[in-house]
């Protein structure tokens, strides 16, 4: 009966180390450029007043926009995708990728996007 405790303690415990060890902090633009080529996850929101450049014609993998991390700085952002459905609804972003040049590379975008339920107790008043 021991045994059996102290191996599901074991295992409980390596479970534990391995999401430790793969959880990432978020960073911010100056962070991802002080570790050039290191994949980061940047979390900010969209700058609305800046352009957006999708042309699927051209290079249906390649949409750029312009974000502001949480520390305040912007930063121009190619997303390695398609422009992902009602992005400029997104309320914030996070952005995993890292820095090539002058330009933050992303290789996927999280949205979180105003949700329905919210939009609908809004029309319901």
């Amino acid at each position: 009966m021991h045994i059996v405790g102290i191996v599901l303690i074991a295992a409980v415990m390596l479970c534990m180390m391995s999401l430790l060890g793969d959880s990432s902090s978020y960073s911010n633009f100056n962070e991802a450029k002080a570790n050039i080529d290191e994949e980061v996850h940047v979390a900010g929101t969209l700058v609305k007043t800046k352009p957006m450049d999708y042309k699927p014609e051209v290079d249906p993998n390649s949409f750029s926009f312009y974000m502001k991390d949480k520390a305040g700085n912007e930063q121009r952002v190619i997303l390695k995708k398609s422009k992902p459905q009602d992005f400029e609804r997104a309320e914030q972003l996070v952005i995993i990728g890292c820095m090539k040049g002058n330009d933050f590379v992303a290789t996927d975008v999280l949205m979180k996007c105003p949700s329905k339920y919210n939009d609908a107790q809004e029309a319901a008043l």
